[in-house]
């Protein structure tokens, strides 16, 4: 009997079970995930709970529910990988061998690994919304918050979806409309980036709308510490943004045990053969979703584009074949802008977002690169298409190649 162990429970270990379990004979297989609780949150929620869009109790459910008869949940913290050994040691001593493995944990916000972040103020007056405990903490701030300097800040990248730092602060632009209390409010956004958008043509097509919507920009500030009792982020230049209220994107890590088990990089990320997802210097280990290293979006489109050619490429692969089916970096990313109304973007390792209809050529109904009620309600509905299609590994509308039907070529300087 042979063992495939999965680590991690989440969007792309979920997945992966499910669609493993449908391809590899259950006379030959054993399939166990293993992840340190029982909840599987929806994750792009958590941008909707500040706001009271979202409750936390719409996007928690259990993880086996999910996952296919004849796979093995083994709730526990994971300790090390031991790759030469081919097994995993979880935190309380138990031992689990693979033949194959997938690391799939992810990644989450470090809030510890920028000084000052952490401390009296955390969840008072510096708060983030990345986690379901940080939304949660962020929606009864602002329930009764009266105003003031409100800035929305990411540490540095990569992470996890990284427009929802833009859509917070386009639906906090809509929250405070909406409650008649904008004029109280001072908007700023602080990205490392040298801007909000920072690919040509996505700058072209939306780069004035934070200007419309009064939101200051402070670009390439890279942060040194976070001045807690003087409400300041301080950059490494001595530059200086004061606050009343701080939403932060803290740094983005994978977990510490891929560190511990000498298999990440300075982040902590598995590095991976971008186009088969094939660990480095690693015969039987791959690394799913967040957890590698691949230079495109830590995104929920990206875990299924990758899944559905990964899963043929794993079949040839135990049997010794060439591993055909090579991901291009496919992603894209409704963003919601408030009042209503999303964008849509698509893109890969090799072509920046576009203009144009989305999946349909010419019909959409999806517009890229440009706000509509269609893309909103293509965000919102995402929620159900999670939970009872993408979870479970059936069959979706979309190409994980990235296609240029439909889009319109744009020559920039």
């Amino acid at each position: 009997m042979k063992r495939l162990l999965i680590l991690g429970g989440g969007t792309a270990g979920t997945m992966a079970a499910n669609r493993l379990r449908k391809r590899l004979d259950r006379a030959e297989w054993e399939i166990t995930v293993v992840d340190q609780n029982e909840a599987h949150v929806y994750q792009p929620g958590n941008l909707f709970v500040p706001f009271g869009i979202y409750e936390p109790n719409d996007l928690v459910k259990p993880r086996r529910r999910f996952l296919p008869e004849g796979v093995e949940l083994v709730l526990g913290e994971i300790d090390r990988v031991e790759p030469e050994d081919n097994r995993v040691v979880l935190a309380d001593e138990r031992v689990l061998a693979y033949d194959y493995l997938i690391i799939a944990t992810g990644t989450s916000p470090r809030p510890d690994q920028t000084p000052g972040m952490l401390g009296p103020q955390w969840r008072k007056s510096i708060h983030e919304f990345y986690t379901l405990e940080g939304a949660t903490a962020l929606a009864d701030t602002l329930a009764d918050w009266q105003g003031g300097r409100m800035v929305v800040h990411i540490v540095d990248m990569p992470i996890k979806c990284p427009v929802a730092p833009l859509e917070f602060t386009f639906l906090a632009d809509a929250f405070f409309t909406e409650r008649a209390m904008r004029d109280r409010v001072e908007l700023v956004f602080v990205t490392p980036l040298d801007g909000a958008f920072t690919k040509p043509i996505a700058s072209k097509h939306l780069g004035g709308i934070l200007e419309e919507r009064g939101v200051s920009l402070e670009s390439d500030f890279m942060v040194e510490r976070i001045d807690a009792d003087a409400k300041t982020l301080v950059s490494f230049d001595e530059r200086e943004v004061p606050f009343d209220l701080l939403v932060t994107i803290p740094l983005n890590m994978g977990a510490d045990y891929v560190a511990r088990s000498g298999l990440g990089d300075d982040l902590n990320y598995v590095p991976v053969d971008k186009q088969t997802l094939l660990a480095k210097g690693y015969d039987n280990i791959f690394a799913l979703g967040d957890a590698s290293d691949i230079p495109t979006s830590k995104a929920g489109s990206v875990a299924h584009f990758s899944i559905e050619l990964f899963e043929d490429n794993f079949i040839s692969h135990i049997h010794g074949r060439p591993m055909t089916k090579l991901f291009d970096g496919h992603a894209n990313c409704f963003i919601e802008s408030g009042h209503g109304k999303g964008m849509l973007i698509d893109f890969n390792y090799d072509t920046e977002p576009l203009p144009g209809k989305y999946p349909l050529p010419g019909f959409g109904p999806f517009s890229l690169l440009r706000e509509s009620e269609a893309n909103h309600w293509g965000k919102m509905t995402f929620r159900w298409v999670y939970w009872n299609l993408l979870l479970t590994g059936k069959e979706m509308p979309f190409e994980p190649l990235m296609s240029m039907a439909g889009k319109e070529v744009e020559v920039h300087a």
